[in-house]
């Protein structure tokens, strides 16, 4: 058990604004990229298939996820050692940077070259990740573990802001005006591919104000070769006295679950709802938009709950909806919903969202969106209530691993599970089985009083 008696100084409300600003720095790169963007036109339009395509990115996320278990530990620890978080952060962010940039090259119907697609895809998602790692081991620092809840919610919330907007840029933008800005050509999907870019640029512009105006934890002072010494000496040490951690490692095992079916509900709905309906840039980033709407709504809600009722309640809150929310996702298939249903499908020509198996859909999404915030917000207070100070990093970077080392197996058992029946639907059932282990497992956590 982490003891936080002494208290925290508080950053200033600049400082605390700053560190929640990287929420809103980075999600443009998973709203836009990997959720309703760029990787639906991937699938339908890179790929030879949709169904190979869908493949090839359950694929890059495993990929992805299996580097981000074995190496976010080891930074973790080594940052611990070393004190400063901000420098780590700078460099994954250019990382992920150069990776979204080069997905711009993603042309329609790319065979030869599109294993530096699926390479870059890898680059950008593994930098982002290893930012987070390193700014979220920043916020036990930056508020008494009482107002956590809040700071986390309010970034978490910021972030979906910060999506909603590059959402809208895109379409306003680039997808449906007739002429796009920039003069980008809709015949070979510019308006899909700019999105790389555009997150690779918002990032580096908007992780500014943290990188000057929030405080970063004191250098030790020491060496970069006896820091990644001393981090490395420390991770051994503290995987060999996990039994002492007990509380801890329940918390990581119920999230390695439940954060596995989040990423898969997030990574795959939208690409089900393009080869399900057909939807294209356009409605994908309308259905985002709105999904986002709903989202900032649960993150500030959930941040407020996280600190009145606790982070566990919260999370197993959010994480049934979720699984209620893919539950229906689930039911509806071509031409049917709530596994049976008749519902007509959209009909080319016919006014947006008017179907009803689509409404159906959308009425899921909504649910969906609405606990996706306060189910990741409130993991990562619970992480710094239950971690000890002096280890932050260390035990951040094992909430990464939780949130990672099973994550490749998510959308790899999607890709196979789609290259075997040739459907994608049988493949969102993954999705609800994680996250109601996830919750069950909870029950085994116990949460300080704050």
């Amino acid at each position: 058990m982490a003891d936080h008696s002494e208290p925290v100084q508080e950053a200033s409300k600049l400082g605390k604004f700053s560190w929640a600003m990287f929420d809103w720095a980075n999600q443009p790169y998973f709203t836009v990229v990997i959720t309703f963007i760029f990787a639906p036109y991937f699938t339908s339009h890179v790929a030879a298939s949709s169904v190979q395509g869908q493949a090839y990115w359950g694929y890059t996320q495993a990929i992805a996820g299996i580097l981000v278990a074995i190496l976010s530990p080891v930074f973790g620890s080594i940052a611990d050692a070393g004190g400063r978080r901000k420098p780590w952060i700078l460099f994954f962010a250019i990382v992920c940077a150069i990776g979204a940039f080069s997905l711009w090259w993603a042309v329609p119907g790319q065979q030869s070259g599109i294993f530096w697609i699926l390479a870059a895809i890898v680059l950008g998602t593994i930098g982002v990740e290893f930012s987070l790692v390193f700014n979220n081991a920043m916020l036990p620092n930056l508020t008494p573990q009482s107002k956590m809840g809040r700071l986390s919610g309010f970034g978490w919330g910021l972030g979906y802001i910060g999506g909603l907007i590059a959402l809208f840029i895109v379409l306003l933008g680039f997808s449906m005006p007739a002429e796009p800005l920039f003069g980008l050509d809709k015949a070979t999907y510019e308006p899909d591919r700019i999105t790389g870019p555009m997150s690779a640029i918002w990032f580096l512009v908007f992780i500014i104000p943290m990188l000057i105006f929030t405080p970063d934890t004191k250098s030790t002072g020491i060496s970069k070769k006896v820091a990644v010494r001393q981090g490395l000496n420390s991770l051994l040490s503290t995987l060999r006295s996990l039994k002492d951690y007990k509380n801890i490692v329940f918390f990581l095992i119920a999230r390695m679950f439940y954060n596995d079916g989040i990423l898969a509900l997030i990574g795959f709905s939208g690409i089900y709802a393009a080869g399900l309906f057909g939807w294209e840039t356009t409605q994908l980033g309308i259905f985002g938009i709105l999904i986002n709407v709903f989202a900032i709504a649960g993150c500030f809600l959930g941040g407020w709950l996280d600190d009145k009722i606790g982070s566990k309640p919260t999370i197993v809150i959010s994480v049934l909806g979720l699984a209620f929310a893919s539950v229906g996702v689930l039911s509806i298939s071509h031409g049917q919903v709530l596994f049976g249903l008749p519902a007509a499908m959209p009909v080319e020509g016919g006014a947006l969202f008017a179907s009803p198996a689509e409404m159906v859909f959308m009425g899921f999404g909504f649910i969906m969106g609405f606990f996706f915030g306060p189910a990741q917000a409130a993991s990562r207070t619970l992480i710094a209530r239950l971690s000890p100070p002096e280890k932050i990093g260390e035990f951040f970077g094992l909430f990464a691993l939780s949130g990672k080392a099973t994550a490749f197996f998510a959308p790899l058992l999607i890709g196979i599970v789609t290259s075997v029946t040739g459907q994608q639907r049988p493949a969102m059932l993954v999705i609800f089985i994680l996250l109601m282990i996830g919750a069950a497992l909870m029950s085994f956590v116990r949460e300080p009083e704050h």
